[in-house]
């Protein structure tokens, strides 16, 4: 990845710094990333080289520097007041000019190809809207916006695709405020309202004590699948997972497998909490655990969804435990039983490669399986849950049916 300041043309004379962030690839489609009212500091630079890492060429420009160039606030009560400081004597009509200043520079660089989309955050999610409104950008996306309801007779104006994302707890963007946002652009069909339960303003900011993990990785794989569909890049994820699985049960390559993941790549096996984080640890996991022990396994595909960063695979796996399987039975000896077991694994890709891996199973079925748990004294299945995973005919409703299912046989 490039990142690098340039300077940006004002419409009106003189030049403003922006941090510009190039993917891997070298090209892709623009993002203008709109800053809070702290600046361009570590926490954009960082969402910049995030999207950058999703494919996009993002440019995120000094919008204050006609009060004080390069302002980089923290988040302490002292840059606190600073921020809402700057905020009160922020032209918001001119930023926009700015915008369409730093739009035109994106759009000449030989590195952005195709579309350009706007993104922002908090005083950013009102500029990405008034640009939407304002200026030829071909998507915008907005993160806890304060002040859009100041601007909602611009609403009939936005003819782009549009996504914007609160939270039910901001104080500073009321329901009543978010109500007045989603009539006033009720009859835009490319407009897309989320509100994430629970969270509070910044919910997306890491460096924020309001961070809220499950919002902010809900909020972003919606995001990517929003800015997919309208300005690209579009990789092949289904192709890209092929890939990976290829080097974990073909060529068995650990080296070729970890070549398909981001720098820092997550993998969890749910039930024993086995895998890795970062690329040295997952390739020790992969080459002298993984790979090695999972030769003689076969998959059976049950469905596959493909959403805009992550993809959801429903399979059975068959093996025989006679080796042993670091994965699934740490410090079990192999017992020689056969297994079927139906497994889902929630993938997650950064631009194209895989950046999470989520993978879950019964636990209690293998150990049944293997004659380690006692199925009858407990409500737990064995092989016979990936038999009906496969085959919808079988019967449901016959573990312990006589102790509830048979209750309500009468009343039925």
């Amino acid at each position: 990845m490039d990142r690098t300041m340039i300077f940006i043309a004002a419409t009106d004379g003189g030049t403003f710094k922006g941090y510009l962030a190039t993917p891997e690839s070298g090209s892709g489609p623009g993002l203008i990333l709109l800053p809070e009212i702290f600046g361009v500091n570590r926490h954009i630079r960082e969402l910049a080289d995030r999207y950058a890492e999703e494919g996009y060429v993002v440019l995120a420009p000094d919008l204050f520097w006609r009060m004080e160039p390069g302002i980089q606030l923290g988040y302490s009560e002292d840059d606190l007041k600073a921020g809402s400081g700057y905020y009160q004597r922020f032209d918001v009509d001119q930023a926009v000019l700015d915008i369409g200043a730093a739009l035109s520079t994106m759009r000449a660089n030989p590195a952005c190809i195709g579309k350009v989309a706007a993104i922002g955050f908090c005083l950013g999610s009102k500029l990405a809207y008034l640009s939407a409104a304002r200026l030829p950008i071909d998507a915008a996306v907005g993160y806890y916006g304060v002040g859009i309801e100041e601007n909602l007779a611009e609403a009939r104006a936005v003819s782009c695709p549009i996504a914007l994302h609160f939270a039910s707890e901001d104080k500073f963007v009321s329901a009543t405020a978010r109500t007045a946002i989603k009539q006033a652009l009720a009859e835009n069909d490319q407009a897309d309202i989320y509100v994430y339960h629970g969270a509070d303003h910044a919910f997306n900011n890491r460096e924020r004590d309001t961070y809220h993990h499950p919002s902010a990785s809900l909020a972003h794989s919606r995001t990517i699948g929003f800015l997919r569909r309208a300005i690209g890049p579009r990789y092949d994820l289904d192709a890209l997972w092929e890939k990976h699985l290829e080097g974990e049960f073909i060529t068995l390559d650990a080296d070729a497998t970890i070549r398909t993941m981001v720098e820092r790549p997550y993998v969890n096996h749910v039930p024993t909490m086995i895998g890795g984080f970062g690329q040295r640890e997952l390739h020790r996991y992969y080459k002298y655990h993984f790979i090695p022990q999972g030769q003689g396994s076969t998959m059976i595909p049950v469905s596959r969804s493909v959403g805009g960063d992550r993809l959801v695979d429903e399979f059975v796996v068959c093996l025989k435990h006679d080796t042993e399987n670091d994965t699934l039975l740490p410090g079990i000896k192999p017992t020689g039983k056969y297994l079927r077991i139906p497994m889902v694994a929630i993938v997650q890709f950064r631009g194209d490669k895989l950046c999470k891996e989520h993978l879950y199973w019964d636990q209690a079925s293998v150990l049944v399986q293997l004659g380690l748990l006692n199925s009858t004294e407990l409500p737990v299945t064995g092989a016979e849950a990936a038999d009906r995973v496969l085959d919808e005919e079988l019967p449901l409703n016959t573990l312990r049916a006589d102790l509830w299912w048979k209750k309500s046989e009468e009343k039925s």
